[in-house]
């Protein structure tokens, strides 16, 4: 009876809601403009890896056929690529029937073949709260993850019956397949994805159809799977979204920061590269080029994100790469004065935003600073006295380490 209770709750909430997924068709691209490409210099002993592992093809609710994903990726400049198709939800189930729930990876990495791009075999796994939608990567088949029994049909009409009245401009069959998949516990979903070895972590926990008011917060299910070594990291970023809540609870339960453009659409259509918009991404500080080393990386919490303009990450994964990005160089002090002069460096696509904290101040600057991305600027330091090394300290007013905390980089030259 218990079983029944939760399942009625789900299809109610499924048929009520207006679907689960939220990439939404638009009718024409908003920009023409192929620009795009990311870079971001490797750190000290890691390769930094950009990736984007949560995307939608046609093989659930997204728009477009999964090689154009890849094709996006490769122009983006990205290494790593997970499409990560809904398994419970399938719009497209009477226009594009597949029994197969591989087949979007496969496309992708056939697709990928001959190139550097990574792409990785992944699924949503699409439930009503708790758990709400969970991403596994690395999984070595998604059909696993979804179970069809037949011998639940009975009791999937029966609750759909009666919620009839809301099936109205619903594909039915769709519909159908949705409610069956629910009645398979979500838990045993996520022990398969772990017993196949698979990285998995919480979508969009902040969505507002899940969470009202826009607030992540965990649920005992949640805990239960971070307790059991199930759960391992949690979007903080999706979309055009953030969320300092998921951001508190990754810090405080170790879970891997990620951030996704959860595209659904054409990526150039979402984020309009003409004029500076970026599509988020998952910077993974991996030992190798290599799936393996990948996996390694995301489970040791090796991760930062990129996300409008912001640099986001645990400061133990945040300064090495800040401090990678940015180079100082000195070229000396002006003729018969005590003002040098410095070039700072900007090794990456992100726009970098300093305060300066040291002691010294600049002749042509106030004390804030903006490097733009893939650039160099010239400020001068009035150093009172001639030196032969100069330390420099900034607040990264555009990077974060916690809630509303900046790091602070040192950067070093000599004169």
């Amino acid at each position: 009876m218990k079983k029944n209770k939760i399942s009625l709750l789900i299809i109610t909430a499924l048929l009520s809601l207006p679907i689960w997924a939220h990439g939404k068709v638009s009718s024409v691209a908003k920009n023409d403009n192929s620009e795009g490409l990311i870079i971001f210099p490797d750190v000290k002993g890691r390769l930094t890896l950009i990736s984007d592992l949560h995307t939608h093809s046609v093989f659930s609710d997204g728009h477009v056929w999964p090689n154009i994903r890849v094709s996006e990726a490769q122009r983006n400049g990205l290494d790593v690529l997970a499409i990560t198709e809904h398994l419970e939800y399938q719009p497209h189930i009477t226009q594009i029937p597949h029994v197969d729930r591989n087949t979007a990876y496969e496309e992708a990495n056939k697709a990928a073949k001959g190139s550097d791009l990574l792409v990785l075999a992944g699924s949503e796994i699409t439930r009503e709260m708790p758990p709400g939608h969970m991403n596994a990567i690395f999984v070595k088949d998604s059909n696993r993850l979804l179970n069809l029994d037949k011998k639940n049909e009975a009791e999937a009409q029966r609750l759909l019956k009666e919620q009839r009245a809301d099936l109205q401009g619903q594909d039915r069959k769709m519909i159908d397949h949705y409610a069956l998949a629910n009645i398979w516990p979500a838990e045993e979903a996520v022990a398969e994805a772990n017993q196949q070895g698979a990285f998995v972590f919480w979508n969009h926990p902040m969505w507002s159809a899940q969470a009202k008011d826009g607030v992540a917060r965990l649920s005992s299910m949640h805990k239960k799977f971070i307790a059991n070594g199930q759960l391992h990291g949690i979007e903080i970023v999706n979309e055009d979204t953030y969320s300092e809540e998921a951001f508190n609870i990754a810090l405080e339960n170790n879970l891997a920061l990620i951030g996704t453009s959860d595209v659904h659409n054409l990526i150039e259509w979402d984020y309009l590269t003409k004029k500076g918009e970026h599509r988020p991404v998952t910077l993974i500080f991996a030992k190798e080029r290599t799936k393996d080393s990948l996996r390694e990386a995301l489970f040791q919490r090796r991760t930062a994100i990129w996300f409008k303009e912001i640099l986001i990450g645990k400061e133990e994964n945040l300064l090495p790469l800040l401090n990678s990005i940015i180079d100082i160089e000195s070229t000396g002090y002006a003729k018969g004065t005590q003002i040098l002069k410095v070039v700072l460096k900007n090794n990456s696509s992100a726009l970098i935003q300093l305060k300066n904290l040291s002691a010294y101040t600049f002749f042509d600057s106030t004390n804030l600073v903006n490097l733009p991305g893939n650039s160099e600027i010239v400020i001068r330091v009035k150093t009172i006295e001639n030196l032969d090394k100069l330390e420099l300290d900034f607040q990264v007013l555009n990077a974060l380490i916690a809630p509303n905390k900046n790091p602070t980089v040192k950067l070093v030259t000599k004169i």
